[in-house]
């Protein structure tokens, strides 16, 4: 998450571009504010990683063929593709709101960039595909001793329900008909014999995975940021800590979404 009142990361919602990205990354946001202070930082439990496929691995999720909501036009190059793939975002999901949390400049890019990074420890915020979250974060107690107030997962309130209004079959349709340019995104971001479906639903499953974290949820800030006092808990993936971060209703909503994106984008038999 993004903290734009401190200028440091906070909430940001890293999720809105294509079917996945639309789901992952407007939920999410880094997790990271400033203080004076700057104590030694305890070191966090290694944090399980969605492995790249090896270069002999077969393909277990190929895109299912495009069905009746298929776009029909010509794709464009990828450096093309900001204006255009925009613009079927917003076609696929007329009435919610989505677009205005969508940042249309690179929008391929950051979305492959982000979903590979999302079962990661820390994610890049400078390379989301969604505008930050409004407000800013706020905690209960002090540096030492502080919990999550309540008031923060209001904030997503808005970009949740945008997400909740968008029709998932139509945005998966936007994705498979766009989808041979994340394949090369993914490729060229350093996994030549990679296949983002396969990632996709793999980071999919890893989000579905995260826990649901009862109140208070306790923090501490060792060093310039705020984390989550329970190592095994800041050790989670960051798309995990995203969810958790927006409290168990919005987080419903989300995996619910995701559960839809899922079956969408895995609806072929595996190829062997």
């Amino acid at each position: 998450m993004e903290d734009q009142a401190t200028g440091a990361s906070g909430i940001n919602k890293p999720l809105v571009g294509v079917a996945a990205a639309v789901v992952l990354a407007a939920v999410g946001g880094w997790y990271y504010w400033h203080t004076r202070s700057a104590p030694p930082e305890t070191p966090a439990a290694a944090a399980p990683v969605v492995q790249a496929p090896p270069p002999d691995a077969p393909i277990e999720h190929p895109v299912p063929a495009a069905g009746p909501d298929a776009a029909v036009a010509p794709l464009p190059s990828l450096a093309d593709s900001d204006s255009v793939l925009s613009d079927a975002i917003g076609g696929a999901a007329p009435d919610s709101g989505l677009m205005q949390y969508v940042v249309p400049e690179s929008l391929i890019r950051h979305i492959v960039v982000t979903v590979d990074n999302l079962p990661r420890p820390k994610a890049a915020a400078d390379k989301r595909p969604t505008t930050p979250v409004a407000g800013t974060f706020v905690v209960d107690g002090d540096e030492l001793h502080a919990t999550i107030d309540a008031q923060n997962f209001q904030r997503y309130g808005p970009m949740v329900e945008a997400l909740r209004k968008t029709d998932m079959r139509k945005l998966a349709a936007v994705y498979l008909h766009f989808y041979p340019l994340f394949q090369k995104v993914y490729q060229d971001l350093g996994y030549p014999n990679g296949y983002f479906n396969d990632r996709l639903v793999k980071v999919i499953d890893v989000l579905l995975a995260a826990p649901q974290v009862p109140a208070p949820i306790e923090l501490v800030r060792p060093n310039v940021l705020y984390v989550f006092s329970d190592p095994a808990l800041e050790a989670r993936p960051s798309g995990q800590k995203m969810l958790i971060r927006m409290g168990p209703d919005n987080a419903a909503i989300v995996k619910a979404k995701l559960t839809e994106l899922r079956a969408l984008v895995t609806a072929a038999p595996p190829r062997r």
